[in-house]
């Protein structure tokens, strides 16, 4: 067996590895794009930077999606500063999750009630979560938000929970202000969300890990 017949089955794999790294990525901005509408669309309140958004959106008339596009545009910038260096899955987060937002949006109607809000709120989480683990364990680069989250810390040596607070509780209140929904989801979405995407993170790791091997592994 020569060299190139052995270099070309690794090739191929390393192919293969990054094409479904690229779909597992693709799929995961869609999906939490489609989650954040059916949270908004729950009624009971939304997550600290979807209040932001919404209140945005309500003041401006610009659909909720395209004010999350701004958002993550806007706080690229700030990147700047902290020297945080950009990968396509930042780029893509930016570019995609608001379209998927907002056509989501076209096709769910709003809860009828609290009955059918919350489930659908609750849904909406766990869909998140899962979307979450799905693209951050594509490893191509974190997000918008949490790429600020990652730069202050690094930046100003403070632990990560309090950076997080300060930057969400900011967020939260200026949305507030502005007439974005705060309610009960909001707090199920501050309790919830890290524990369900911890998990859903562990599990796409170790599937990516186990699938890198196998595409590693030569042809005999």
């Amino acid at each position: 067996m020569n060299a190139r017949s052995i270099l070309m089955p690794i090739a191929a794999a390393s192919r293969r590895e990054l094409v479904e790294r690229l779909t597992q990525l693709l799929s995961g901005l869609i999906l939490y794009g489609a989650a954040m509408a059916l949270m908004v669309r729950a009624g009971i309140g939304v997550a600290p930077w979807d209040v932001l958004a919404v209140g945005i959106a309500d003041r401006t008339g610009l659909g909720f999606g395209v004010v999350t596009c701004l958002v993550a545009a806007v706080v690229l910038l700030l990147w700047i500063p902290l020297r945080q260096r950009l990968g396509i899955g930042t780029v893509l987060n930016a570019v995609l999750i608001g379209p998927s937002a907002d056509l989501t949006l076209g096709l769910v109607p709003p809860a009828p009630s609290i009955w059918i809000g919350v489930p659908m709120f609750v849904g909406g989480l766990v869909l998140l979560a899962f979307a979450t683990g799905l693209y951050i364990s594509a490893d191509f680069g974190p997000g918008p938000r949490d790429g600020l989250m990652t730069g202050l810390v690094a930046r100003t040596g403070r632990p990560v929970w309090m950076v997080r607070t300060v930057l969400e509780g900011g967020v939260l209140l200026i949305g507030f202000l502005l007439g974005g929904p705060v309610g009960v989801g909001t707090v199920l979405f501050a309790f919830g969300v890290g524990p369900l995407v911890g998990w859903f993170l562990a599990v796409f790791t170790r599937i990516r890990a186990s699938r890198a091997l196998a595409l590693a592994r030569p042809v005999d």
